[in-house]
């Protein structure tokens, strides 16, 4: 899985409720043909990702086919994860 591109904003809380910002990534991605998650559709995900005082973290994920929306069910593998995380650390300051 490879994130060739993004597009990203930055959540508004009116309650005040959430501690930090939260900041909704689209992810898309690169597949390879063998993987599970492949589909000729093509796939991006759904991110939502929390800047607290104690640090990063995706608090929500979810990965949606291209042209229909339609929501597949998969877990990030660790190592997917780390690189979604560092991704979205790298790219939410230019959304605020």
């Amino acid at each position: 899985m490879n994130i060739k591109g993004h597009e990203a904003e930055k959540l508004k809380d009116p309650t005040g409720i959430i501690e930090g910002d939260r900041f909704e990534f689209f992810l898309e991605l690169e597949i390879d043909e063998e993987d599970e998650l492949f589909s000729e559709q093509g796939v991006y995900l759904k991110v939502i990702f929390a800047v607290e005082e104690s640090g990063h973290r995706i608090a929500q994920y979810q990965f949606l086919e291209e042209n229909t929306n339609n929501s597949l069910d998969f877990e990030m593998e660790e190592e997917e994860e780390q690189a979604v995380l560092a991704y979205c650390s790298e790219h939410y300051k230019a959304v605020v």
